[in-house]
């Protein structure tokens, strides 16, 4: 069996982990001044922070559309006996419906909810993949053991700035104005689906996320070693870097790979965020 695994443009993967494991996405909308651009093609998230720095409006985003999913299906379906497309959470868009819409149509296209978001949905991408590269499934098997593996994914972020978590309707506006006066810094974790508001923390950027990743990671025997995922929007100098060795020092993945977020996840997060996702067993 031949089986194409594509994406949303929401699953943060790079252009290197796109080719390495012959991954197609479909790009979601940015909405900047009323005018729409495809995520990743037509604007970037240096383009939305440099608006909202000079004084614009936070950008909104807007879900793939049923047509875009059916000319994005067919071309990615050629040459192929099946398609595994993955969308970011349910409860966050209406990507999931539209192309389930579309799915339904056409033959042996099926349709995975991530329950996450950004790297969190690579990773579940990422697997997918490595199970078409095989040709051992179809497209079906393979589709019913990515929405299996989607409980086990961990996705959290620490968020520096609230403004975008605020005014995007993704936090509750109490808990952002405390977070502001107090100088805490919140970890976002996606449970069932819903990015939540998992715990606070306090004191400089750079010891918070040190924090952060012990917290996660220490002692914790549950995690499938092979993979690690870094995902941040913009961080200073060397954070990236620290993150790394603090992730190392905590447990011996085999593999760490950062990648940037795309505007979708930069909307709603904002600069100075940065996560660790990786998969339970």
């Amino acid at each position: 069996m031949r089986v194409k695994i594509t994406s949303d443009s929401t699953c943060d993967l790079t252009p290197e982990l796109l080719r390495r494991f012959d991954i197609s996405v479909c790009p979601l909308y940015i909405i900047k001044d009323g005018v729409s651009y495809r995520d990743g093609v037509d604007i970037t998230p240096a383009d939305i922070f440099a608006h909202v720095e000079a004084g614009g409006s936070l950008c909104s985003t807007a879900a793939v559309s049923e047509a875009d999913y059916e000319e994005f299906f067919t071309r990615e379906m050629a040459g192929y006996d099946g398609l595994v497309h993955v969308t970011i959470s349910s409860e966050m868009s209406a990507c999931y419906q539209n192309a389930c819409n579309v799915a339904r149509r056409m033959k042996n296209v099926h349709v995975v909810d991530s329950r996450n978001l950004s790297s969190a949905q690579g990773l579940i991408v990422m697997e997918g993949a490595e199970m078409a590269a095989k040709g051992e499934m179809t497209a079906a098997e393979i589709a019913q053991a990515m929405r299996a593996l989607t409980p086990k994914v961990d996705a959290s972020f620490c968020v520096d700035r609230l403004e975008y978590l605020r005014k995007g309707g993704r936090c509750s506006t109490a808990a952002a104005l405390g977070a502001n006066l107090l100088s805490i810094k919140p970890c976002i974790e996606v449970r069932e689906g819903n990015m939540l508001v998992a715990k606070k923390y306090r004191g400089h950027y750079d010891r918070v996320l040190k924090e952060y990743v012990h917290e996660r990671l220490t002692g914790n025997d549950t995690l499938r070693l092979h993979r690690i995922m870094i995902t941040h929007t913009p961080v200073p100098d060397g954070i990236v870097d620290m993150v790394k060795q603090e992730i190392l020092s905590c447990q011996p993945f085999a593999e760490i790979l950062e990648t940037q977020a795309l505007g979708t996840i930069s909307c709603h997060c904002g600069p100075h965020t940065l996560g660790i996702l990786y998969i339970h067993k």
